[in-house]
C-alpha cells in the first residue's frame, strides 16, 4: 500500500502547528507519508471554509481527518493505517468516543462503502457502551439497503462470536438487512446458550421475508 498524502491546515499564531508541521515533514523524509501540503488559513481562509475547518492544526491523512495536536508517534501510527479498513475503523471509533456521531454519519452517507469499517467496532468487546450504541445508529441508518446487505457474510461471522453481546448485536443487524439469506445464521442462534441472543435472533427472523 503506497504511503498516504497529507494536507495540514495551520495558522501563523497557532502554538501547536510548528510541531505538527515538523513531525509530518520528518515522516515525509522517512517515506511514511508520500506528500505533504501545508496551507496557512490566514492566507487562504477559503480553504478552511470549503473543508468546514474551524480550528488548527487540522490534518487530512489519506482518508482520515484529525483535529488538534498529535505526536509524531501518533501521526506515524495513523499514516501506517490511513487507507486501510482497520484505520478507518479506528477513526470512527475515535469519533464515536468523542461524541461526533453526526460527523461519522455524514461521512458514511457521502461514501456508503465506509459502512464496512463500522463492523470491527461491533466485534470489539472492549468498546464502550456509547461507542457500541453509536455504531448501532450508523448501521441502523442503512436498514434494508444494499449497502447493509453487502455486509451479510461478515455479520454472519459476528453472529458466531465468542462474546454474547457481539452475537446479540449481530443478530439484530442481520434482521435489519431485510434479506432472507440472513435466516441461516439466525436459525443457528435460536439454540444459543445466551437467552438474549436467542430472543433477538427470534425477533430478527420474524422481521425477515420467508426463504425463497
Amino acid at each position: 500500500m503506497p504511503a498516504p498524502d497529507a494536507l495540514l491546515l495551520i495558522s501563523t499564531h497557532c502554538p501547536h502547528c510548528p510541531a505538527m508541521l515538523s513531525a509530518l515533514a520528518d515522516l515525509v523524509k522517512q517515506g511514511a507519508i508520500g506528500r505533504l501540503e501545508a496551507i496557512n488559513l490566514e492566507q487562504h481562509p477559503e480553504i478552511g471554509q470549503t473543508l468546514g475547518v474551524r480550528s488548527v492544526p487540522w490534518l487530512r491523512l489519506g482518508r482520515i481527518e484529525l483535529a488538534g495536536m498529535h505526536s509524531k508517534a501518533e501521526l506515524a501510527d495513523w499514516a501506517a493505517k490511513a487507507d486501510s479498513e482497520a484505520g478507518i475503523a479506528d477513526w470512527f471509533h475515535m469519533m464515536l468516543k468523542e461524541g461526533q456521531l453526526p460527523r461519522a454519519q455524514a461521512l458514511i452517507e457521502a461514501d456508503p462503502s465506509l459502512l464496512a469499517a463500522v463492523l470491527p467496532i461491533v466485534g470489539n468487546v472492549e468498546a464502550s457502551l456509547n461507542v457500541r450504541l453509536g455504531a448501532g445508529v450508523l448501521l441502523e441508518n442503512f436498514a434494508g439497503s444494499d449497502t447493509l446487505r453487502a455486509l451479510l457474510p461478515r455479520l454472519g461471522e459476528l453472529s458466531q462470536h465468542a462474546d454474547a453481546r457481539v452475537r446479540a448485536d449481530a443478530c439484530h443487524y442481520l434482521g435489519l438487512t431485510g434479506d432472507a439469506a440472513a435466516r441461516t445464521w439466525l436459525d443457528a442462534r435460536l439454540t444459543d446458550e445466551d437467552a438474549d441472543v436467542r430472543e433477538i435472533a427470534a425477533e430478527s427472523l420474524e422481521a425477515l421475508p420467508p426463504a425463497a
